[in-house]
């Protein structure tokens, strides 16, 4: 069995309260800008973009602990900056890919009741059309 980092974590430490607050402000503005579109694709992508350089960070990080640490908790395999940074990002983005969606499956079935609805008005629009050809004659 593989030892987990996380019961070995101080939790006090100021960087990690703002960590955890970067991750439940970047949820809320994802829940919160939910039909937003433009936005949520920006934020989307600095997300990702965010997760892609988290190994460039985690070395920044590793060489510069004491400055902002009382642990040195980044370490080469990046096993904690993976489980603290990139992982609450990657279900931020996967909680967002879902509300795409729903959104439009939404969207798609909305439009097909209409297309439905506007086939049987004109459906009977030309009946109506048929019946006053047939009396007029």
């Amino acid at each position: 069995m593989i030892p987990s980092p996380l019961p070995q974590i101080e939790w006090r430490d100021p960087w990690l309260a703002l960590l955890l607050i970067f991750h439940v402000a970047v949820t809320m503005t994802a829940l919160m800008t939910r039909n937003h579109a433009n936005f949520q694709i920006l934020l989307f992508l600095v997300l990702l973009l965010l997760v892609y350089f988290s190994e460039s960070i985690n070395e920044v990080a590793a060489s510069n602990w004491r400055v902002f640490s009382r642990q040195q908790y980044f370490d080469s395999k990046g096993l904690f900056i993976s489980i603290v940074f990139s992982v609450p990002i990657l279900m931020n983005c996967m909680i967002m890919v879902a509300s795409w969606l729903y959104q439009s499956s939404q969207l798609m079935t909305s439009l097909k009741r209409a297309q439905l609805r506007q086939q049987a008005k004109n459906r009977q629009e030309g009946d109506t059309t048929q019946k006053l050809k047939s009396k007029a004659e």
